[in-house]
């Protein structure tokens, strides 16, 4: 089985290229050119994202150096016991809506820490919350940003119940799977 894992792997993105080429071919479609200008096209979306990526960035930093992740952990501590939730994750749920490089820098900290790793109750709740969750301050402004919208309605609400849900969800769904965090 293994072995027709690794071939399908290393043969799936070549498959796929030469396949969307014939396609292009037979209907008739300038591959390259088309490659061009849809290369142009995300170059620009690129520059126009850059100043609010930026802003995110920074704002992730400052969030962090300044010991104020530290304050809101420990603000949320009680509802973090009363959900199953092990202090090493809360600053991942807190941090993955806003930046995915965050969380899995936190991520990387509870697997490298000896008293847990990745195959630990803790380890396994961080990556099944890292999975089920997404970044998503980081896909509105990506999102709305590309195309200029500045009023987002309902749209953080939502992706921020999302990820309330997917914690939930995430605790839940280890819980099932390898029972009550030891110890607890």
């Amino acid at each position: 089985m293994q072995q027709v894992l690794s071939t399908v792997s290393a043969w799936l993105l070549p498959v796929l290229v030469a396949a969307v080429l014939v396609a292009g071919y037979a209907r008739r479609v300038p591959i390259y050119n088309a490659f061009v200008e849809g290369a142009k096209a995300g170059f620009g979306t690129s520059i126009r994202l850059i100043p609010h990526l930026v802003a995110m960035m920074v704002a992730v930093q400052v969030f962090s150096a300044s010991g104020a992740m530290d304050l809101v952990v420990r603000a949320l501590a009680p509802a973090a016991h009363w959900l199953h939730l092990p202090p090493q994750v809360v600053p991942m749920a807190l941090l993955r809506p806003i930046s995915s490089t965050g969380s899995l820098a936190f991520l990387k900290d509870i697997f490298q820490n000896p008293r847990f790793g990745p195959d630990s109750w803790v380890g396994q709740l961080a990556s099944t919350l890292q999975a089920a969750s997404d970044t998503t301050l980081y896909v509105i402004t990506v999102y709305f940003g590309s195309v200029g919208i500045k009023n987002i309605r309902y749209a953080l609400k939502v992706g921020l119940l999302a990820d309330v849900a997917s914690v939930v969800g995430s605790v839940i769904a280890v819980r099932i799977l390898l029972g009550p965090m030891p110890g607890s």
